[in-house]
């Protein structure tokens, strides 16, 4: 009899609830057959069964498990049921077939863990695997996509072997976290083990089919559920009719189109004695993620914020003067990132201090700016790095801010194109925001926020004259940069 207890699913999970049996107590399964989904407060997992025989529920639907905790048992005895069959066996009804040359194992084990991602990202998500448990894997090959609060980034294989899979689809991992091992094998021979016949790979497919079609996967699941959409009213793109994450994703923005629709045909008449609803929703992961950093940084530092005003007529006028020809010659618009970013690295050469950072005891400086620059996109807010800001011209300052932005709104940033910034920007004016109070982007100490240009009356050599002002603000954290720095 063998025993199956609640895995080790993340360093903080301690409990699960069993969400559902996807197997009666009694029946046949096979090996590494999904047997059950379990679900954390951070994900929904699936639960396969660690050999063939007869299932004994002992934990039902909805109880919780703590970690290590038995939740069934598979009598071994039992598990010649699962192969009986009145048909003859493949192998006594087909000719043998040559062997393919199959990699030998060479005995090592290769553990890949979650790599840095970002600066202030200590956390990723497992969000898809593209490859299954057992599968022979190459030498660099994209074995799954792993999910931070800020992008999706691809996983490739740290060695030719069989994928062991640790952390299930779903699975929120820190930075250092165990995803899989691969167990290595030769790499004399390119060849993946030998394949399924036509017909067992058909059975398989018919097979997956029964569990797959119209099932979410897990991080699938999590958006449906956030959102309140049924599983059964959406049409499953993956392997097998699965739901996945993007078919989610559609669903939802269709499920919003649809609810704006229906309350703008049948717009309510608002009276004096209007109901007083109220509605509950989770916060997303992204939500808990952004949440906890800026509680986090505010914290940690003490940051202080000051505030200056611009008079852009003359950043303006030049830009007007040139920009058809800046635009004709190097082939991007000139904008006011990069008269910013300029101004920015002759200020950090002048105040180190404000390039700096504190690391322990010690104050980091350095004689480089790597500029990070904030950029929206669908799933949030990402900031990518220019990098030696310091010795690029305004066209490559601007071309760089186009492929950074276009790739981020794509969420193809790398995890080198994330991470190292020494100082950051954000422009708030492209929202229409008048001024704002930036928060730090840690480990930097500093961050400088653009904000709309708008015509305002100042007194200019004793005249009232309108001018087009821009508010700057200076977050700064206040153990390293004193005041006469930032203003």
């Amino acid at each position: 009899m063998a025993q199956v207890k609640v895995p080790t699913v993340g360093e903080s999970i301690t409990e699960v609830t069993i969400a559902n049996w996807l197997k009666k107590d009694g029946d046949v399964v096979k090996m590494d057959e999904v047997i059950a989904e379990l679900e954390s407060d951070k994900a929904t997992f699936e639960l396969t069964a660690p050999q063939a025989g007869k299932l004994k529920i002992v934990k039902p639907a909805g109880e919780t498990a703590a970690i290590g905790e038995l939740i069934c048992d598979i009598d071994e005895s039992a598990a010649g049921e699962a192969s009986k069959g009145s048909t003859p066996s493949r192998e006594e009804s087909k000719p043998a077939e040559p062997k393919s040359e199959v990699p030998k194992a060479t005995g090592g084990v290769k553990e890949m863990k979650v790599p840095a991602v970002g600066e202030s990202i200590t956390e990723v998500t497992i969000s898809t695997w593209l490859k299954k448990e057992g599968d022979f894997v190459k030498l660099d090959e994209i074995i799954a996509e792993v999910e931070s609060d800020k992008a999706t980034f691809e996983l490739p294989a740290e060695a030719n072997g069989i994928l062991r899979i640790v952390a299930k689809e779903g699975t929120a991992l820190p930075i250092g976290g165990l995803i899989c091992k691969i167990e290595i094998m030769e790499s004399g021979s390119s060849s993946a083990p030998a394949t399924k016949s036509p017909e067992t790979a058909a059975a398989a497919a018919a097979g997956d089919k029964t569990y797959a079609s119209g099932h979410p996967s897990p991080a699938a699941g999590k958006i449906l559920d956030e959102k309140g959409i049924s599983a059964s009213q959406v049409s499953g793109t993956g392997v097998g009719g699965r739901i996945t994450k993007e078919d989610a994703s559609k669903a939802q923005q269709s499920s919003a189109k649809s609810e704006a629709s229906k309350t703008a045909a049948t717009a309510p008449v608002i009276t004096s004695g209007g109901g007083r609803n109220k509605r509950s929703e989770k916060m997303s992961s992204l939500r808990k993620t952004i949440a906890k950093r800026l509680v986090s940084v505010k914290n940690e530092t003490a940051m202080l914020t000051t505030f200056n005003e611009v008079d852009m007529k003359p950043v303006m006028d030049l830009r007007s003067r040139y920009k058809d020809k800046f635009k004709e010659k190097y082939g991007v618009g000139l904008g006011f990132m990069s008269f910013f970013t300029k101004a920015v690295c002759v200020a950090l050469k002048e105040f180190p201090a404000v390039n700096a950072q504190i690391n322990g005891d010690e104050v980091l400086y350095h004689d480089y700016c790597d500029v990070s620059i904030a950029v929206s996109t669908p799933r949030g807010l990402v900031v990518p790095v220019i990098r030696n800001a310091e010795s690029l011209s305004f066209d490559q300052i601007e071309a760089e801010v186009v492929r950074l932005a276009t790739k981020g709104r794509d969420g193809k940033l790398s995890i080198d194109e994330m991470q190292g910034g020494t100082f950051s920007i954000t422009n708030g004016g492209v929202f229409g925001s008048m001024l704002s109070t930036p928060i730090l982007n840690p480990p930097q100490s500093a961050i400088l926020g653009m904000h709309n240009i708008v015509e305002r009356a100042v007194v200019q050599k004793g005249e009232v004259v309108v001018r087009p002002i821009m508010y700057l603000a200076l977050s700064y954290d206040h153990r390293i940069v004193d005041g006469r720095e930032s203003v």
